[in-house]
């Protein structure tokens, strides 16, 4: 997958050799290079292996939902209430500056009680009942942590692989590696959310759904809450769709005689973008419009359902979207940031959150969507078990940042149902039993889709570059 091939697929025969500033050396050179095993390698098509999955939908939790609140059941946390936290789990672990030194800092119980649900006996929460009932349906990764502390950072690390902003996401990279199933809507596409009166909201920067360094047609399309879900799709006033039709082909016209004279991928994209906008504004209004959809469907929802913007409307666009053949939708709902509102604003994440998750798995199974499908759930990391604040104040309890520990849920295309994988030590401080590093999670999904982590790469400034960096194994005792 390198863009000087493509390049190179451009250009005439005549332009090869008088652009080439060796001439014909150049290509005696490949030849002799070739017989010695020297010369660049073919261009990888992907899928290299039978994918599990053909479609991902990620349910991305910004501000990061505190794992030992919702999922991850510590009783020791109960035992400890009030306590310092004992040095023996700290060692040199870095925090937030909101936190700074752990040391001496006093442990926190859940807020709400826990109990084991279905024939896997999964671990949940009272804050999410809806999830809780699913959870045959679902597996639990209770041993994820990252190299982050901070929020920006640590999405960027989860979404591509690095903590700074340029590299490309994982939409990009998949609708890169994979192509598109479909002319008339964008293969990635990114919708947002946030629970009404949130006080700690997280900002949505568009280098989480960047495609970096890879040609911008890779990079993820957002769908606005209000108007026109994409900007500009509406024709002004005046214009009619067949004028439209004919001002499109004349620029096409001229962007295809630059591509031919200076082959930027850029003019490509351009090219493809102006006619994916054309199509979109059939397929878009049908896409948005749910009369057809059953009353037990939208029920199933939650009554928010319809109100654009929702978490539970984007849900339901998400499934409607990998339908029509979008290949990766990205859903971010921000307002996870608990420092201070563990027992006010909490309940709110939740409640906006958990029915629609659930209802979203379910609609896929029932369709027969769900086993080529995976949904994923969770944030860029975790709580700390202790608390952030007075713990005398109840009204303002919270807890800070915590990258040590984490928990994650996968559902559907390849992954084991039922299952709950790794565990947290006994306060829910580190990843102890089997942990999954973010770049061996990047590795696993990679592989549900068929492609080996390894070799999706871009060459850019000299190195080939790849989502999971340098680092990721597939965490095989998740794949079914």
């Amino acid at each position: 997958m390198n863009p000087l091939h493509q390049n190179q697929l451009h250009l005439t025969r005549r332009q090869f050799f008088g652009r080439s500033a060796t001439g014909i050396g150049v290509a005696a050179l490949h030849d002799l290079m070739a017989k010695d095993g020297l010369a660049a390698e073919p261009v990888i098509s992907f899928p290299n292996f039978a994918p599990k999955a053909k479609r991902v939908i990620y349910l991305f939790m910004n501000g990061a939902p505190t794992h030992v609140d919702l999922f991850d059941y510590k009783p020791q946390l109960t035992k400890l209430h009030g306590q310092p936290v004992p040095e023996s789990y700290l060692g040199d672990r870095r925090f937030s500056t909101m936190t700074g030194k752990a040391n001496g800092k006093l442990m926190l119980a859940p807020v709400e009680p826990f109990q084991q649900h279905g024939q896997s006996g999964a671990w949940v929460s009272s804050f999410m009942p809806h999830t809780a009932a699913i959870s045959d349906e679902l597996c639990f990764i209770k041993s994820m942590h990252t190299d982050a502390v901070n929020h920006a950072p640590a999405i960027s690390f989860l979404l591509s692989g690095a903590q700074l902003p340029g590299r490309p996401t994982l939409g990009a990279w998949l609708s890169y590696g994979l192509g598109s199933e479909t002319e008339n809507l964008p293969s990635f596409v990114v919708l947002t959310s946030v629970s009404k009166g949130t006080s700690c909201g997280q900002i949505f920067y568009e280098f989480y759904w960047g495609s970096g360094f890879l040609p911008s047609r890779y990079q993820g399309v957002k769908f606005r809450a209000s108007g026109d879900p994409v900007l500009y799709l509406s024709n002004p006033e005046g214009i009619s769709r067949d004028m439209k039709r004919g001002m499109l082909d004349d620029i096409a016209r001229i962007n295809e005689q630059k591509l031919q004279d200076f082959n930027d991928p850029e003019i490509a994209t351009r090219i493809s973008q102006y006619e994916m906008a054309f199509r979109m504004q059939s397929s878009v209004p049908e896409l948005a419009d749910f009369s057809e959809e059953s009353p037990a469907v939208l029920e199933s929802y939650g009554p928010s359902v319809k109100e654009a913007g929702s978490f539970a409307h984007n849900c339901l666009m998400a499934r409607r979207l990998i339908e029509r053949g979008s290949r990766c939708v990205q859903l971010m709902h921000a307002g996870w940031d608990q420092h201070n509102s563990l027992t006010t604003e909490l309940y709110t994440q939740c409640r906006d959150t958990d029915q629609a998750s659930a209802a979203l798995v379910m609609d896929l199974k029932q369709r027969g969507l769900l086993d080529d499908t995976l949904v994923i759930w969770g944030g860029e990391f975790g709580r700390t078990p202790f608390i952030q604040g007075d713990i005398n104040d109840r009204p303002r309890w919270g807890r800070d940042h915590h990258p040590y520990a984490f928990t994650i849920w996968m559902a559907g295309g390849g992954i084991k149902p039922g299952l709950t994988y790794g565990a947290s030590d006994d306060l829910g401080m580190n990843a102890l039993v089997d942990p999954v590093h973010v770049h061996d999670f990047q590795a696993t999904l990679l592989h549900l889709m068929g492609i080996d982590h390894t070799r999706l790469t871009y060459r850019f400034q000299g190195r080939d570059f790849r989502l999971t960096d340098v680092h990721g194994k597939v965490v095989s005792g998740i794949l079914s």
